[in-house]
């Protein structure tokens, strides 16, 4: 089956009980079991759930893995997969990666004696230098985050792997409609559901999907162990959204483009971060690995620093002034001041998270009303 026909049908069988086409929403906490010490497929909802079960065989299939954990939020899951690792060992991640991530592994897991380095991962040359003997998980995003940087994901899983390392990939701007990691080689996928499967900023969720039964099985007892799980309300939300992914993401990809073209040629713009623009240094990258668009977000920086990026962002009216993304409304934010603040302010500049930078994510509107709310905003430069 292609793939919006598996997000509409796989996992969402009709419920056997009624004929209902929508599969039920079940909210109990426990299960009634045959008899002492004879357990049924469900005996208590952090262990499992039928509409969170629901969920993770529809993004399984989606992503291509043998197995899908739905938990609470994306930094619940990520947290998850820190957990595999020790005191002593090492982590090696993208520069161009969500800032609650970066906190993560800067101020939570540092506790526990796991070190951290930072690296372009878009320079292989770079990246396996950094590689240590202590090295068990290799962190990327690509798209990156905010920079929109290309990750080559396939010479990274070579990489980490001829270093007995994992590679996890945060899949979360590109979806599974992009990009599918696992086909590439990577270990681990992670999404923020929050974002573009949600699609409707009505939900807080994360995901795990992995290549190995061994691996899901670690996984889910590290979730069943802690807890975080995705509860059925934000299962099911999920579950209807993500009917209509391929169809969101595409049509948000083909306005991100005509955003992107009209930033790029605008006189108070300085620099646009798009892979779909020829101009952009993963452009040949991303037309091999993402299939059917560039992604939805697009960031840019403007003349004037962090004062008049300022001024832009709260002049517009269409692009809401709020952090997440991957929702049918359009978002806008001023990384140095949001999604990114929890940078340690040095390692942001180095990285090249500007004070002047601009991220928008470009939901489902009308691409001529954004770009008119772009070119009203643009004039407080």
């Amino acid at each position: 089956m292609q793939f919006r026909t598996r997000a509409i049908h796989v996992g969402q069988e009709h419920d056997p009980a009624t004929g209902a086409v929508v599969p039920p929403v079940h909210v109990a906490s426990t299960f009634v079991q045959p008899g002492p010490g004879q357990w049924g497929q469900y005996d208590y909802s952090r262990s499992g759930n039928p509409t969170r079960a629901a969920l993770e065989t529809t993004l399984a299939s989606l992503e291509g893995g043998c197995r899908a954990l739905a938990f609470s939020t994306g930094m619940a899951a990520i947290h998850a997969v820190t957990m595999l690792l020790k005191t002593g060992d090492h982590i090696l991640a993208g520069t161009d990666i969500y800032g609650g991530t970066y906190r993560l592994f800067h101020k939570i897991i540092c506790r526990a004696g796991i070190e951290v380095t930072l690296v372009d991962t878009t320079h292989l040359e770079q990246l396996e230098a950094a590689f240590r003997p202590n090295t068990r998980l290799l962190w990327i995003e690509s798209p990156g985050n905010p920079l929109l940087s290309i990750t080559d994901i396939a010479a990274c899983a070579q990489l980490a792997h001829r270093h007995k390392a994992l590679l996890a990939v945060d899949n979360t701007l590109a979806t599974p409609v992009l990009t599918r990691p696992l086909e590439l080689g990577a270990d681990i996928v992670m999404h923020s559901a929050t974002k573009y499967l949600g699609g409707h900023s009505d939900l807080l969720g994360g995901v795990l999907v992995v290549r190995e039964s061994s691996l899901g099985e670690e996984l889910y007892f590290v979730q069943n162990a802690t807890g975080a799980v995705l509860g059925p309300w934000e299962s099911f939300l999920c579950s209807r959204a993500i009917k209509t992914l391929e169809l969101r993401v595409l049509a948000q990809c083909h306005s991100a483009m005509q955003v992107a073209r009209f930033l790029h040629q605008h006189p108070k713009v300085k620099r646009v971060y798009y892979p779909g623009l020829p101009e952009h240094p993963g452009h040949q990258l991303a037309r091999r690995q993402m299939q059917g668009g560039f992604g939805a977000m697009v960031s840019f920086e403007v003349h004037g620093g962090f004062d008049a990026a300022g001024r832009v962002v709260a002049a517009l009216r269409l692009f809401r002034l709020a952090v997440s993304l991957g929702a049918v409304e359009s978002l806008v934010e001023q990384p140095a001041a949001m999604s990114h603040a929890s940078y340690d302010p040095q390692d942001r500049l180095a990285h090249g998270i500007r004070d002047e930078l601009i991220r928008l994510s470009v939901g489902l509107e009308a691409p001529e009303d954004l770009i008119a709310d772009l070119e009203e905003a643009l004039q407080q430069v």
